[in-house]
């Protein structure tokens, strides 16, 4: 007995633990002969096995290979569905706020930018970091002019929808942001959507299949002066630019190869358009996700 609880209940307790955990194996294994990963583990077991009113976990996954983080993940998920714990989880991975929090808090150098939903961090990001940081592969940043309601970008230019025209103002340059996965292949867009769209052609550098998706490099031209802000919040999110180039995801079916012309498309209304002073969303109350 220790601490009110039989031996029966505390043994009880690891052994669920360790299962959870996938620690079983290594219950009689000194703390020394345990790696890095297997130590972190532990560590959460001891945190599961007291019922704490709350948990705080501090970046758990970061010392576990790609496999075994993913399955962690998983576990974490499911023992907090089950517990019902309140629990405060710390993590510079994107994957692990937006699969495990209910309300991520997204922090800029310890300044709070936005709390939300995953789902409306994404669809509705308040200023250019907070766009930037969520998002695999993350959002195109690029420039744009505007000139008598049309937005030019340097690959195509469209009439700005009115509510975007008036949120935008009097400003003649921005910066819009376009997620990868609301381009599309234009012959692949059911017909009924076209008229709704933008195309345009480019030229597609290199084409990345992965079986279940593929996506497109598409380098574009665009003043030096008008980028370099774009490659400070870049580097900022450790994603360093290394050339101007828009990434596109597209459907597995799509033919589009390396080296290629292709035809693309997408619809104005799920930019996002920033002030490219302060990165705010000017759009962010208006834009419409597809």
């Amino acid at each position: 007995m220790k601490g009110g609880i039989s031996n029966a209940d505390i043994r009880r307790k690891v052994e669920e633990a360790a299962t959870t955990l996938e620690l079983t194996e290594h219950l009689h294994r000194k703390p020394g002969h345990l790696s890095g990963g297997q130590r972190q583990r532990v560590a959460m077991g001891r945190a599961i096995v007291r019922n704490a009113d709350a948990f705080l976990f501090d970046e758990p996954l970061s010392n576990l290979d790609a496999k075994l983080r993913g399955q962690m993940r998983t576990e974490i998920l499911r023992m907090q569905r089950r517990m019902g714990t309140t629990t405060v989880y710390v993590t510079h991975d994107q994957t692990e706020a937006m699969t495990l929090g209910d309300r991520v808090a997204v922090l800029r150098k310890g300044l709070l930018q936005q709390v939300d939903s995953p789902r409306e961090l994404y669809e509705h990001p308040v200023n250019m970091f907070v766009a930037g940081f969520i998002g695999s592969p993350p959002m195109n940043f690029v420039p744009g002019r505007i000139e008598g309601g049309q937005l030019h970008l340097p690959f195509v230019s469209f009439a700005l929808p009115a509510d975007m025209r008036d949120a935008v103002g009097s400003r003649a340059q921005v910066t819009v942001g376009i997620r990868p996965e609301r381009f599309d292949d234009k012959g692949l867009v059911d017909a009924s959507k076209l008229d709704r769209g933008v195309s345009f052609r480019a030229q597609v550098d290199v084409v990345e299949w992965l079986g279940n998706e593929q996506y497109a490099y598409v380098p574009y031209d665009a003043p030096e002066h008008e980028v370099a802000d774009l490659n400070a919040l870049e580097r900022e999110l450790d994603s360093e630019r290394m050339r101007s180039q828009l990434v596109v995801a597209l459907e597995p079916t799509s033919r589009i190869r390396d080296g290629s012309e292709a035809e693309l498309w997408f619809d104005p209304r799920t930019v996002h358009i920033f002030d490219t002073s302060s990165g705010d969303n000017l759009t962010n109350t208006i834009t419409v996700a597809a």
